[in-house]
């Protein structure tokens, strides 16, 4: 592989500003659904995505003389942080304040990310096991996300059709950490030839540290939301009834 310096500047800057749209993006979505907590919000996301630059551009996430890398180090403390931010009370009335179709429309990002991992990958600065020529199918989730999201603001969305939708992405989504991690030069399980080192450097980082995370949360919260509208309906069923 290439070293990831030598990455063009469409996809440099493809994916540092996509993953930056994307932190603004839920920062936006949490100011809206709580308002007191708009700055620290907001004050918080920008620290862990300055952090995880930092950390990058440092060189400690590319240390191949650690076991566990640094890199995982850094990701499963954030990983943790995310689901709970998206189980909690918060994350429960961003569900609540955010409409199903935008939060579905949110995960179309995930289709230009895929371009742009394609274009990485034709750079050889990214294994090509990493994106749809080979094991990383989910460009899927990013082109239907758009169809769908246009389908629920119609009113054609069915529960049924976007809950599976939503797992199906989230499987996506998981299949292609754990490609990630398997490819990593600590692990190489694709071979020495074929390691994904570049999401340790700046601004790649950004990729699973901020886009990943972004496509968890919003799997999570469309998750909540399904079961919020669902007990609603239970509830306006059981008044009706009465």
């Amino acid at each position: 592989m290439r070293p990831a310096s030598e990455a063009s500047d469409l996809v440099t800057f493809g994916i540092a500003g996509l993953a930056l749209i994307m932190a603004v993006t839920i920062a936006v979505l949490i100011a809206r659904a709580e308002p007191r907590r708009a700055v620290p919000s907001g004050v918080a996301i920008a620290l862990l995505v300055a952090a995880e630059f930092a950390l990058a551009a440092s060189g400690v996430l590319g240390r191949t003389d650690f076991l566990p890398p640094p890199f995982l180090l850094m990701m499963i403390p954030l990983t943790v942080l995310i689901v709970r931010a998206a189980r909690s009370s918060l994350g429960s009335r961003v569900a609540a304040a955010t409409p199903l179709a935008l939060l579905i429309a949110l995960q179309g990002f995930r289709l230009p990310l895929e371009l742009l991992m394609h274009r990485a990958a034709g750079e050889q600065i990214m294994p090509p096991q990493m994106t749809w020529t080979g094991l990383n199918f989910d460009v899927v989730t990013g082109a239907s996300a758009l169809v769908l999201g246009v389908l629920a603001v119609l009113g054609r969305a069915p529960r049924g059709l976007v809950l599976a939708w939503s797992v199906m992405g989230l499987a996506l989504l998981l299949a292609v950490v754990a490609i990630a991690v398997a490819s990593m030069p600590a692990f190489a399980a694709f071979g020495p030839a074929r390691t994904n080192g570049w999401i340790t450097h700046a601004p790649f980082v950004w990729l699973p540290g901020v886009l990943v995370e972004s496509a968890l949360f919003l799997h999570i919260l469309i998750l909540r939301k399904l079961a919020q509208e669902r007990r609603e309906a239970v509830r306006l069923h059981s008044e009706t009834a009465t």
